[in-house]
């Protein structure tokens, strides 16, 4: 499973507890998608970037879960048509990677066989062409 944050913004007209009814009804679905809730943290009222409808203000709410990515969709699809939601917004939280060295993994497995290692010299980088600055050919400024 896939560890999400999912941030919620709701209409502010709504009551307490209809507010509350929402967040209930998502992680509901989420559970029943075979997840587990992590953290629910309301982040009150707060004015928005930009005007969204009629609305100036929300209500936020940050709901931090793991489930398998099937369940997303669901859920979405589930906000969506939620009249209480002004917007949402799923993300995916991307774990450290000292956990995948903690479950026995070595370095080099993570670091890719791509990527330079950082002891690697840097006169190794000197064979590549060098273009001189002043040999550019620059475009004039604008005179107005």
């Amino acid at each position: 499973m896939r560890r999400y944050e999912l941030m919620l913004i709701l209409r502010p007209d709504v009551a307490d507890d209809k507010a509350q009814a929402v967040i209930d009804r998502t992680t509901r679905q989420l559970l029943a998608a075979g997840g587990q809730i992590v953290k629910v943290a309301p982040w009150g009222r707060r004015r928005l970037a930009y005007q969204i409808g009629a609305f100036r203000e929300g209500s936020y709410h940050i709901v931090l879960f793991e489930a398998p990515p099937e369940a997303i969709v669901e859920v979405e699809r589930l906000l969506l048509i939620t009249e209480e939601v002004i917007r949402h917004l799923v993300t995916r939280i991307e774990r450290p990677v000292r956990a995948a060295r903690a479950e026995g993994e070595d370095e080099d497995s993570i670091e890719g066989p791509d990527l330079p290692s950082a002891d690697q010299d840097e006169e190794d980088f000197d064979d590549t062409e060098r273009i001189d600055e002043s040999e550019t050919e620059a475009a004039p400024a604008a005179i107005d």
